[in-house]
This record gives C-alpha cells, structure tokens and sequence, in this order.
C-alpha cells in the first residue's frame, strides 16, 4: 500500500497548533483542533472586513503595518479633530492622548511606535509637525510650506512630503529635526494625491490636477520621473501601501466613491479585487501583500476597516473527506 511518506520522503507532522510558517502543500494533523491541515498561497488578492475605528472619520493620516497600524487626525464630519488610534490586526484602541494641532487632509509617515504627523488644515493651512513615541505627540519643526492635501512617506527620522493644495509639485524631505526643500518637485503638480515608500525610494500617484489624475512618479533622493504606466483608474483622495516597487492603490474620488484596487509592481499597474465599500478620503498602510484601508467617507464619515491579503499569501485549509 502506497503512503504518503513512500511518496514525500517524509511523515506527516502531528502538531499542537498550526504552524506560523509554511511551505505550500504542506500537510500536518493538528491533535488540538483534531483535524488535518494542509498549507496553501492565495490566488488572488481579497478584502475582509477588520475591526471599525472608535472614531468614524475621513482625511487621516496614517502610519504602520497591518498588524501595528497608526491613524491620527481627520474630519469627523462636523469637525476636525487630533483622535489617534492603533490598531493589533483586529482593534482599533484610543489614545487618550491626541494631536497637539488638530486638522485633516494631512500626511503619514514612521511606523505605530515612531510616527510622523505633517501639514493639513483646520481653519487655516498649517506646517505643524509632530512626532508620534507609542504613547505621545511632540511638536517638531515646521514643514517650509503649509499645505494640506499632500502626501507623504518614509519613516519618522527620514520622511518625504510632496504635492497638495493648491495644486503643487513643491517636494520636501525630513531628518527627524527639520525641513528641507528638495532640488526635485512633482512632474505633475498635484493636490489630493497619495504614495508609499521611503526618502530615497518614494511613490506618488493619483490626485486632483485638476482634472482627477492617474500619474505616477518616483522619487529617487533628488528628482521625480514620470512613469509612462498611469493607474488604471485615474482618481484622488485614495489609500495607499508598499512600497516603490510594490504598491498597492485603493478606494478614491473618480468623481464618485470608488473600490477599486491596483497593484504597482514597478512598472504597471495591475487591477485586482475591488473593496466592499467604496469611499473616498480614507486612510491607507502596510504592504502590498498585507494593507488596511480605514475611514473614509460614503455619503458620511465611516469607521468602516478592511484588511487586503494579497496573492501569494500563505493560508492555512482544513482538509476534509467524505
């Protein structure tokens, strides 16, 4: 009789609890759950549905990985505000302590622990810059030019700021003290844009011309360079995550809310499995494989989250006969 071991070289492990990594066709018996598992990578991208902010909002600002996500700021429709929240990769949980300059439609960058809050508007356009330690915000030194509508990359000590409004290509970078302005501004000057990457690596994409725009620039540390691959679906006030090379666009303002989802892989972008809820001005981080979309705006400002697993990823089935 023919069995499995005569067939892989090798025996089925008896687990206590399924393993956190795997190689695909991987088969285990996990004795806890009593059943057999098998390891497998996801096809295609999909969204599902994450925990909801404790403050529904639209125009914030975020920071992090899926896991360890950060979100600060926003419209919370009668007004804005400086909430923070992170969130585990199941909840979002409210820091008692929020923004020292309240605003919206400002830019993210650092991560749930070393975040960066820069530029927005509340009743005026600001330069306010803050810096984010796990537990508290601290004032920093002004960006060169308030503005709101930007956006923003890289990490706490090493940050990009680019475009907003009105309508610009003015490009800054931040040493974790101060400003500078950079030799290189936006082909494509821009409002209501989004991008993910780093300082020496950015991504800008999308935005409000006007008309709605789908350019797509990198940066390389000094200048922009206008990538002949626009998105798919042009639009502004999009999420984004990933990097310059591997980006991940959704949601957005057409005009009219969107769901849509692309993927950056350098060069083209590719659509992919759209949101179960439209909506503009919403807030995006983590990678390409493993983003979270939250807030935003329908017809009001939502709470709702989602999480995208992207193609590729491992997943764990349970293997079932009859």
């Amino acid at each position: 009789m023919t069995i499995y071991k005569g067939i892989q070289g090798f025996n089925i492990q008896n687990l206590s609890a399924d393993p956190s990594n795997f190689e695909e066709g991987q088969v285990w018996y996990n004795s806890t759950s009593n059943a057999w598992k098998v390891g497998e990578l996801t096809t295609v991208g999909a969204w599902a549905s994450g925990g909801d902010l404790n403050t529904a909002r639209q125009q914030a600002g975020a920071a992090g990985i899926q896991t360890a996500g950060l979100m600060f700021g926003g419209n919370t429709g009668p007004a804005a505000t400086g909430a923070t929240e992170e969130y585990n990769g199941s909840t979002w949980t409210s820091n008692p302590t929020g923004l020292n300059t309240v605003r919206r439609a400002l830019a993210g960058a650092g991560t749930q622990t070393a975040g960066l809050a820069f530029g927005g508007l509340d009743t005026t356009n600001l330069a306010s810059t803050e810096e984010y330690n796990g537990s508290t915000w601290t004032s920093s030194n002004n960006m060169l030019l308030a503005r709101p509508g930007l956006g923003g990359c890289g990490i706490q000590t090493a940050a990009l700021a680019f475009g907003g409004q009105p309508a610009t290509g003015a490009t800054e970078e931040y040493d974790g003290i101060s400003w500078a302005t950079s030799p290189g501004s936006l082909n494509t000057a821009r409002n209501e844009l989004t991008g993910c990457g780093t300082q020496t690596a950015g991504l800008a994409f999308g935005g409000n011309v006007p008309p709605v725009t789908g350019a797509t620039e990198e940066y390389n540390g000094a200048t922009w360079a206008t990538n002949p691959g626009s998105m798919n679906t042009a639009r502004r006030e999009l999420g984004a995550a990933g990097i310059q090379t591997a980006a991940l666009a959704f949601g957005g303002n057409l005009p009219g809310n969107s769901a849509a989802t692309e993927e950056y892989n350098g060069s083209t972008w590719t659509s992919t499995t759209s949101m179960a809820t439209a909506r503009k001005q919403l807030a995006g981080l983590g990678t390409q494989s493993s983003a979270l979309g939250a807030g935003g705006e329908t017809t009001v400002a939502v709470a709702t989250t989602e999480e995208w697993t992207g193609a590729g990823s491992p997943t764990t089935k349970t293997i079932t006969v009859s």
